[in-house]
Formats: C-alpha cells, structure tokens, sequence
C-alpha cells in the first residue's frame, strides 16, 4: 500500500472524535467514508480524545462500527494523560477519589492507586473525568477533599459535548462547579495540552501531522501548543465566524467543511 500526503504536505491525521467523526452514538454523515478512504490510499490516522468515560478499545470498537478505520493502538484517550500526570506529582500506591467513570478507576487501581470510597476521609489526590451519571454527591465528596487539601488532576476542560440530540454540558463544566466551590485550579491532562498530540504522533511515526478538530479552545489550541498544523472542521461546535474572530493561539491553519474535504 503506497504512502499519500493528505494536501500533499501532510504524513497523518491526528483526529477529534465528537463533532468531528461522530455525536454521540451515530456517525457524522461522510466522515467514516472519508477515514475508510483516506486509510486506503496509505495515510495513517489516530484518534485524539478528550472523552473520559470509556475505555480505548471500546471509544475503538464504537469507531470500526462505524466503518472507520480505528485498530486499538491508534486511540490515545485523556484517562491515560491523566494517570501519566498524576504520577509525576503524587506517587503510587496513593489514595485517589476518582469522580468520573469506572474506566477511570480501573486505569487508577491499574497504576497502583488505591481509590477512595469513604466519603469522609481525604485522598492524597482527586482525579476528575466525565461520566453522564455523575450526581450533585459525587461533586461535592470531590470539593471536601479539594478544599481539605487533596491534588486534583482533571483529565480535560471541555465545557460541552455535541450528542445526537444537541449540545450537553461537559467534563469542564463540571470542573468548574468544583472550582467555583473550593476556589482552587486543577493541573489539566488532556487537551488543549500539547501532551496527548505529542504522544500519538510518536507512537504512529508521524514527521508532520494535521490535528483536526471541531473545537478551537481545546483541539485547535492544543494542536498548535503541540507544533503542528490544525483544521477546525465545521461539523461540531464552533463556526467559521468564531475562527475568523478568534484570538491567534486559537485559530486554525485551515477550516474545512467536513472530513470529506481532506480527500
């Protein structure tokens, strides 16, 4: 299978999955097909995520469902930015209040954490990832433990999330009800860090990838933290008014349509 630039310049995609591939559930029309060919004519594609509540191989499998091309190893997922940061400022075997999903537990336990289930002792750290369930209890256990003096690591600040029925509050707006809680900051994992990017570029061999996404204050910023090229794509959240009239670090070297532009 030859080798072919996407624009003639670029080595791979690093791509967003909500907004950008799929809302919620279901595909965004085209954007599979557009994957599925570009995969075919050589170029190599990985999954940049935010999202918090599931697992790599499962957010993998939801994809090739889908019809795009996704093998497990071409995932990279916030939960794992998170662990990685964690253990640079509060080592394992530590106690952990994990606020988000069982998948972020599990990579914690995974890591030699123990995880915090009473509610009134305080962890050495809070981890905090999205989850649909999560309840008013669960922020507040994580504001005690904040407040009280726990480190608290948030695996991404996305404020929504694009769903098949519109847009939803995300990981992000629930950080910011803890913060405005205990008036404290948490050290963020995923994007709009560059270190997610950085990573999957490395680990799929990339010289020079295009980073597309559907959000400028997350994809868009994180991609040109990281160096590289981006293209906001017009399926998701923000508009082409709102790259024309944002700030430099967040507009994009491009705006297309859809992912079917890239081929």
């Amino acid at each position: 299978m030859s080798e072919e630039l996407i624009f003639g310049k670029y080595d791979g995609l690093l791509c967003d999955l909500d907004g950008v591939v799929y809302a919620g559930p279901d595909a965004i029309e085209g954007a599979p097909e557009a994957l599925q060919e570009l995969a075919g004519r050589g170029v190599k594609i990985g999954y940049v995520t935010n999202n918090a509540s599931r697992s790599n191989l499962v957010v993998a499998e939801h994809l090739r469902s889908l019809g795009a091309p996704a093998p497990d190893h071409t995932v990279f997922g916030s939960v794992q930015a998170a662990v990685a940061l964690l253990q640079q400022h509060v080592p394992a075997p530590a106690s952990v209040l994990a606020t988000g999903s069982e998948y972020l537990a599990d990579s914690l336990v995974a890591a030699g954490y123990r995880i915090s289930a009473d509610h009134h002792d305080r962890p050495d750290a809070v981890v905090q990832g999205f989850n649909p369930a999560l309840a008013w209890p669960d922020l507040a256990h994580a504001s005690y433990a904040i407040a009280a003096g726990s480190f608290w690591v948030a695996t991404n600040m996305d404020t929504t999330i694009p769903t098949a029925e519109g847009i939803a509050p995300g990981n992000g707006t629930f950080v910011q009800a803890v913060a405005t809680a205990t008036g404290k900051t948490p050290i963020v994992a995923g994007k709009p860090e560059p270190h997610l990017f950085r990573v999957a570029s490395e680990q799929l061999q990339l010289r020079r990838p295009l980073v597309i996404g559907d959000r400028l204050d997350t994809d868009i910023l994180g991609g040109n933290r990281a160096g590289y090229d981006t293209a906001l794509v017009l399926t998701g959240i923000n508009t082409r008014a709102q790259a024309q009239e944002a700030p430099a670090e967040l507009v994009p070297t491009m705006i297309v349509e859809s992912l079917r532009e890239l081929l």
